[in-house]
């Protein structure tokens, strides 16, 4: 028998009207507001003649309108598809042709990537706000939500092949903010810091838990570590979203300053933070939360509870409540500290990918969502996430993790940045090479091996370093070792 819950805006509209909602540079909006203005814009995209259960592609940058939009399309009925506006035109082209979106509404200054597109009506958001529906008749709005109920499509990175929509649903996002909820508390003064992308699963879940909870978010269009630091300071922020290259730029422009008390939690996703870098957040006072999840999770899986975080250094940490997790390699599971591939299961996995039957059959088996992933568990549960399969390079048989090496270039005092794929190798295989930005135009390649040496066995330490002015990630900070790839190609190197 299918579940329902309250349409989540309006009931935390009518329960807490005048708690703060969102804070802008250049706005700040109470629930009540928000609702508001969502209901709004929902007469306008109804007034369109959006319906329920269409597909709405939303590619718009942070921002308060993107909220609007956001909440506004799920209030119709329709189901909100997020678009990565780093994409090429032919990347979104692929996108919204294979999700079968209705329509698609961008800003205006976005408009110029998909203006191509014509097998679709296209809304610019500037021009959807003069839209007047006074006086029309307009689709009802969703007074509730089926639990397994499509909100959201986004579509994966696509490492290899075209990139697969994962269908979240209401139960999803309603689990997921509820399973961090139980892991990092709730305080009623909490207030939390979004600068990744609200078209990522990272920065949808704040957004959902924000409404969830009933809790204030501070919006950044973009990540600036300046800002970020400005915002904790001044901005009453307790929780913040990160990766590593965030925390560590923001590291840097925190200088000899320290954190407010009030500040509780620096929650970092996207792989490993270096011993290094948590190290230096100790010394400081930083609360830094490892955790680990992906888009098919919707957003975090396994986080590390507060009182490990010290005696659990590089630990993603523990399921999250209402979810499970173990590692199997060969159709068993493993061991304590035997390496395998990470399964995950709980109420927040996706219940499949758009139009892929055969790809949600190969991930998902009986309820077990195999990620690709490749970690270990300790004598204590807890998870240490290695690498993604697929970056797994092999070299003489031995395995060897990117992310490892990355850890130990990203602890040398003039690495910005690193990254670490495997290159073609006659004797071995695969050998690893590395990529790096630097602080200092003067850091040489040689130093560089010379500080592997000390710190990795033989095999580990890359046959080659390339150092760059900055090296190649999406809007959410994550490495696109894809790319890196290319650049080996087009060298031609091999070792």
């Amino acid at each position: 028998m299918e579940q329902y819950m309250p349409n989540w805006l309006k009931q935390r509209a009518e329960l807490t009207p005048d708690r703060l909602a969102i804070k802008t540079g250049k706005e700040v909006l109470t629930f009540k507001q928000i609702h508001e203005r969502v209901t709004l814009r929902a007469r306008q995209l109804s007034y369109i003649g959006m319906k329920k259960n269409q597909h709405i592609g939303i590619l718009m940058k942070n921002s308060i309108d993107m909220v609007e939009t956001i909440y506004a399309v799920m209030s119709i009925g329709a189901v909100a598809v997020m678009l990565n506006t780093r994409l090429t035109e032919q990347e979104l082209a692929w996108q919204v042709d294979d999700v079968e979106a209705s329509y698609l509404i961008c800003d205006r200054n976005l408009y110029d990537k998909v203006t191509a597109i014509h097998h679709m009506k296209i809304l610019i958001n500037e021009e959807l706000k003069q839209v007047n529906p006074q006086g029309q008749t307009f689709v009802s709005f969703d007074e509730d939500f089926a639990t397994n109920q499509v909100a959201t499509i986004m579509y994966t990175s696509g490492t290899t092949g075209n990139p697969k929509g994962v269908m979240q649903t209401y139960g999803n996002h309603w689990s997921s903010a509820i399973g961090s909820a139980l892991n990092l508390g709730l305080h009623a003064e909490d207030r939390w810091l979004l600068a990744v992308p609200l078209f990522h699963i990272s920065g949808l879940s704040i957004l959902m838990r924000s409404v969830i909870y009933g809790m204030g978010i501070v919006l950044l269009e973009r990540f600036d570590a300046k800002n970020m630091n400005d915002a904790i300071m001044h901005e009453h922020v307790t929780i913040v979203s990160v990766v590593t290259t965030m925390l560590q730029q923001m590291l840097e422009k925190l200088d000899k300053q320290q954190y407010p008390p009030s500040f509780r939690c620096m929650l970092a996703g996207g792989g490993p933070v270096p011993k290094s870098i948590l190290e230096e957040c100790q010394t400081r006072r930083i609360p830094v939360y490892q955790t680990y999840g992906m888009t098919e999770t919707a957003s975090q899986i396994v986080t590390l509870s507060p009182e490990y975080s010290m005696k659990k250094l590089g630990s993603a940490g523990k399921p999250l409540f209402s979810c499970q997790i173990k590692i199997v390699k060969d159709g068993k599971e493993c061991e304590a500290h035997e390496e395998g591939e990470i399964v995950v299961k709980g109420p927040n996995i996706t219940r499949g990918y758009w139009k892929r039957k055969d790809a949600t059959i190969k991930a998902i088996k009986d309820g077990w969502l195999h990620t690709g992933d490749q970690g270990y568990m300790d004598d204590e549960g807890f998870l240490y996430v290695l690498d993604r399969r697929s970056d797994l390079i092999i070299s003489g048989g031995e395995n060897i993790y990117p992310a490892e090496i990355e850890a130990i270039l990203l602890s040398h005092p003039k690495v910005k940045d690193a990254g670490v794929i495997g290159v073609e190798n006659q004797k071995w295989g695969q050998t690893p090479y590395g990529f790096v930005a630097s602080y200092d135009e003067a850091l040489s390649i040689q130093e560089l091996l010379d500080y592997c040496k000390s710190r990795l066995a033989p095999y580990k330490v890359p046959t080659g370093i390339t150092i760059l002015k900055e090296l190649p990630r999406n809007a959410s900070n994550k490495l696109l070792r894809r790319k890196l790839k290319e650049q080996i190609n087009q060298q031609g190197i091999k070792q």
